[in-house]
């Protein structure tokens, strides 16, 4: 019976390596009792700002078994999407705007879930065929799990200062998705913390989003600004946030165990497209929300929204010091949309030293 398990996990992560994935392990289906502690930490002190989302669903999200207490086995898979270039490559181009890695090629929820359907199809199928049928859940990032304890539970890697996942293999640079399963597996074993004494990724954070390491205040996170959070982006954070358009990626780039991720690993299917790598800012204030709806569609940038995205971008305008921006951003003073609207005053302000 252990050889049968053992056999079909192994079968389970050749099958997994053959649909994209470049990382492979499985975990118990309980989390140690400190995530719960951490997550209900985390919380209470108002680090997630406006995701309210983690708080409404909390014990969930905490232990696999309270979301399904069916399931016995979490496989965790990793997809890379290791960069072909210097995440900071735009960093001094102030009227180009800077989209994190993760979004510049196709929607990750779409190409991981596909791959993760695949993969749990396979092994229902296994399994049938010598007796009753198992269940299945597949997740990416759209339900109460919390898929970096669970990686580091299956060995994928560990959750590193800045509270993502860091593999010896693939740096930071995973998607991550899950599959719970009513069937016992071979377990993988956990993942060891090997930041040590590095602070790199604490230091080279522009907002000081980071409290202490391995903690995240999502109020003064990047990405959560850019991309989760719908009002005015406060006034303190916004020279802070240079040409920042669509997440960050600036811990994550500075990992020195980035050196380890091999480029060819990356799944072809987040190769950047063109005009994600390096867009002008003036191109996407122009936009309406019909033509931003075509310019990112098959994106996980279309999600945000034309509004969030323009405000965005006139952030960042703001703070190019440009003056070939000051005309599309006068553009945008009489927008439909107030938080647009406050947005573009503001990069005027800048721009020029003028307040409408």
């Amino acid at each position: 019976m252990a050889d049968d398990k053992l056999r079909l996990t192994e079968n389970l992560e050749k099958k997994a390596r053959e649909e994209g994935f470049a990382a492979f392990g499985v975990a118990p289906a309980s989390l140690a009792p400190k995530t719960s502690q951490r997550l209900k930490g985390w919380l209470a002190s108002g680090g997630h700002g406006d995701m309210i989302w983690m708080e409404s669903r909390a014990e969930e999200r905490a232990d696999p078994i309270a979301l399904w207490p069916e399931v016995r086995s979490v496989i965790m898979l990793g997809m890379s999407y290791t960069p072909g270039r210097d995440p900071f490559a735009l960093k001094d181009h102030g009227d180009l705007g800077r989209i994190s890695v993760y979004a510049q090629g196709k929607d990750y929820h779409d190409v991981v879930k596909k791959a993760l359907k695949r993969v749990a199809r396979w092994l229902v199928a296994q399994t049938f065929k010598d007796g009753p049928n198992i269940g299945v859940k597949v997740f990416v990032d759209t339900a109460p799990v919390m898929e970096k304890p669970l990686a580091e539970a299956a060995g994928l890697g560990w959750q590193g200062k800045h509270t993502n996942m860091v593999s010896r293999n693939h740096g930071s640079w995973l998607f991550l998705g899950a599959i719970y399963t009513t069937l016992d597996l071979t377990l993988s074993g956990g993942g060891k913390d090997r930041c040590g004494s590095c602070r790199k990724c604490q230091n080279i954070c522009p907002t000081e989003a980071f409290p202490a390491p391995y903690k995240l205040d999502a109020k003064r996170c990047i990405s959560y600004l850019t991309i989760e959070h719908k009002g005015h982006i406060p006034r303190h954070l916004r020279k802070l946030i240079g040409n920042h358009i669509y997440g960050c990626d600036d811990c994550l780039a500075v990992c020195p165990w980035n050196k380890f991720a091999e480029k060819a690993a990356a799944n072809k299917a987040f190769l950047p497209r063109a005009e994600l790598a390096a867009p002008a800012l003036a191109d996407i204030l122009a936009l309406d929300d019909a033509a931003f709806r075509k310019v990112f569609s098959g994106s996980p940038i279309k999600r945000t929204g034309r509004n969030r995205m323009v405000r965005n971008c006139l952030i960042a305008a703001g703070n190019s010091g440009d003056a070939r921006l000051v005309e599309p951003a006068q553009k945008l003073l009489t927008d439909k949309d107030e938080v647009v609207r406050e947005a573009a005053e503001w990069a005027v302000s800048e721009l020029i030293g003028f307040r409408p």
